[in-house]
């Protein structure tokens, strides 16, 4: 009858929030199986935060969006973690300077595990007791944010066990070939060309997306071609040797005087041993693989290389043209965090095989030419929901894509990720693109 509700509709989707919300959080928790409390604690720059943090952090999240303001007798695990673990949202309060999170020892990773457990608990009440339309989408919006976290807790504990002398693994060793030996070339970069047109971009309303994402909108774009594939390290070993970090007319005029004030000579986490190059892997100190994708390079080196190689970084809507095009381009695959690599793989040569783009999805974020901004008619959500991503919206940069540590279930064509142009740390590398000539 109109105006009654079905109980088992009810019942069997309040059943799939709750298991898809302990997916997302035992996800979480799987991530820092290997780490000691001591572990967890490590702040190696402003940039990065302790696992602690990202815990409690991601708990925080759905305390202050969810219980908080929607259930009426909800009791907060500890008050002051209102304050403690808000990132940078004013509209909920105060909190912590930043670049402070690595002191916060107080409270203990037990404590913080109780937090969780206690929130967890209150989310399954609310669910099992029915849940409104907008308790569901704060449920969903916490998710994805956990994910991005998720992403970041592999990011930041490689980057803090890189800068300890003792050089730590996060994962266990497996057997390995020590040194590469004669490895099979990488498949020919080929090229992929559009014509121009007015295209739509943007989240296509089907299934989650994060408010930048959208509005979806017609956009012009001239004609281009996009590389099949992402540059190698061998490749990028061939512009170093070509002087290219010594060379200024390859380089952004702000791009150069970062380069001159940091010393960079390669990219991150990379370490010459004679005439061999290493990298600092989740695994520790490995040789490099000349056909693994380039990885840990900034905006500012991608704009560089590509400039060397005659070509130029891709915009996001070209980049989103391409995937949209790409076979099975509704389906998302590669090597993203379920493979639990954490680490760029090299294309196999029988891609080269294959007229369609290879590794848009997973193995590193690929930087655009795009600086990060509002699509047209974009309106910043209501309220502290508003300040997830708008108030971010200067000074830099998009990448797409995904990486080997980005969560499958999260990435999609028109995800936009962002950061500041000399930012590093992150698994990002490069595709090159180029303007067509001709019809």
């Amino acid at each position: 009858m109109p105006g009654t509700s079905n109980p088992h509709i009810e019942s069997s989707l309040a059943h799939k929030c709750v298991e898809q919300y302990d997916e997302v959080r035992n996800q979480t928790l799987k991530l820092v199986e290997t780490l000691t409390p001591d572990d967890q604690m490590v702040q190696s720059m402003a940039d990065a935060s302790p696992t602690k943090w990202h815990i409690a952090h991601t708990t925080w999240f759905f305390e202050a969006f969810i219980l908080i303001p929607h259930v009426r007798d909800y009791v907060p695990f500890d008050a002051r973690f209102s304050f403690l673990f808000n990132s940078y949202y004013k509209r909920l309060g105060g909190h912590p300077h930043r670049t402070i999170r690595g002191t916060l020892s107080r409270p203990t990773l037990d404590q913080v595990r109780l937090y969780r457990t206690h929130v967890d608990y209150h989310i399954h009440e609310l669910l099992n007791r029915g849940a409104s339309a907008e308790v569901l989408r704060l449920l969903e919006l916490g998710m994805n944010h956990e994910q991005q976290h998720q992403e970041l807790i592999v990011t930041d504990i490689k980057h803090a066990f890189w800068t300890n002398p003792l050089r730590p693994a996060y994962q266990p060793s497996q057997p390995r070939q020590i040194r590469v030996v004669e490895a099979p070339a990488e498949p020919p970069l080929t090229w992929c060309c559009f014509d121009d047109g007015i295209y739509e971009v943007g989240h296509e309303m089907g299934g989650f997306a994060f408010d930048n994402e959208l509005p979806r909108h017609y956009t012009y774009i001239n004609p281009f071609c996009i590389a099949s594939r992402l540059v190698t390290n061998k490749e990028y070993l061939a512009f170093m040797a070509d002087d290219g970090y010594r060379r200024p007319e390859l380089w952004l005029s702000d791009a150069w005087d970062h380069l001159c004030e940091h010393g960079w000579i390669a990219p991150l986490y990379w370490e010459q041993a004679g005439d061999d190059w290493a990298q600092f892997t989740c695994r520790g100190m490995q040789p490099l693989n000349p056909n693994e994708p380039v990885c840990h390079v900034s905006f500012y080196e991608a704009d560089a290389f590509a400039r060397w190689a005659g070509a130029r970084l891709p915009t996001e809507f070209e980049w989103e043209i391409a995937a949209d095009a790409t076979k099975n381009a509704g389906r998302i695959s590669g090597n993203l965090l379920e493979s639990e690599t954490y680490h760029p793989r090299p294309l196999h040569p029988a891609g080269s095989q294959e007229t369609d783009l290879q590794q848009i999805f997973g193995d590193t974020w690929e930087w655009t030419a795009s600086p990060y901004s509002a699509y047209p008619g974009y309106c910043a959500p209501l309220g502290a929901e508003g300040e997830y991503n708008g108030k971010f919206m200067c000074n830099q940069m998009v990448l797409r894509g995904g990486s080997c540590v980005t969560p499958e279930s999260h990435i999609r064509k028109s995800y936009r990720n962002f950061f500041l142009p000399q930012m590093r740390w992150q698994f990002s590398g490069i595709r090159l693109a180029h303007d067509r000539g001709g019809s």
